[in-house]
């Protein structure tokens, strides 16, 4: 773990890998809850955590943590959200032909897989989701136009477009469950550290 200044008023943490930052992001969480930790924000990316609106003294404070898996693990357990999935995706075969898969081994392993947010980007509530084992290369030339709620997969993650947009992800599957809803609080509907199934229909 590396950390450093982002800023007046930030501090980004520098992990070797997604469960390093979980980790993080758990214990930040829980320090926030208990009043030990005063910030603002608490941002996940895919190596690095950021911990927006901090106060003056914040770096030594966090430099000094001392915590285990079972510390971090006694954080508030994460919601669990169920979504309702087809699997009929145009890119479903040459996924399977990519991992040395049939169709249908592809989609058990994702309808039987427990994900977890592991952060959020790229478009307003599209969650980047870990825990399925699978890693395939995203295309070699973006779609102009993916419709909202198609599931799909790029690099080692899981991802739904939450609304209508260009992309690159290889698409297994849909959805129509909203997932971004500027109406709601909070908008989106998956959040890091959010456990996800998705539920064959």
């Amino acid at each position: 773990m590396r950390l450093r200044r982002a800023g007046a008023s930030a501090l980004l943490i520098e992990c070797r890998d997604g469960a390093e930052v979980e980790a993080w992001r758990r214990e930040a969480c829980r320090r926030r809850d208990t009043g030990e930790l005063r910030v603002i924000d608490i941002v996940p990316g895919a190596r690095t955590l950021l911990l927006d609106g901090v106060e003056p003294g914040a770096e030594a404070v966090v430099s000094a943590w001392s915590f285990s898996g079972g510390a971090a693990s006694a954080h508030r357990p994460a919601p669990l959200v169920e979504i309702q999935a087809v699997f009929d995706g145009g890119d479903l075969e040459d996924v399977a032909s990519l991992l040395g898969m049939s169709p249908s081994g592809v989609i058990a392993r994702l309808a039987g897989t427990e994900f977890t947010v592991a952060f959020c980007g790229f478009a307003p509530g599209f969650a980047y989701m870990r825990g399925h084992g699978l890693t395939v290369p995203r295309l070699d030339a973006p779609r102009p136009r993916v419709p909202a709620g198609s599931i799909g997969l790029a690099g080692e993650y899981c991802g739904i477009y939450p609304t209508a947009s260009p992309g690159g992800w290889r698409l297994v599957g849909r959805t129509s469950e909203t997932l971004f809803d500027v109406r709601r609080d909070p908008p989106a509907r998956l959040t890091p550290g959010t456990r996800v199934r998705l539920v064959a229909a």
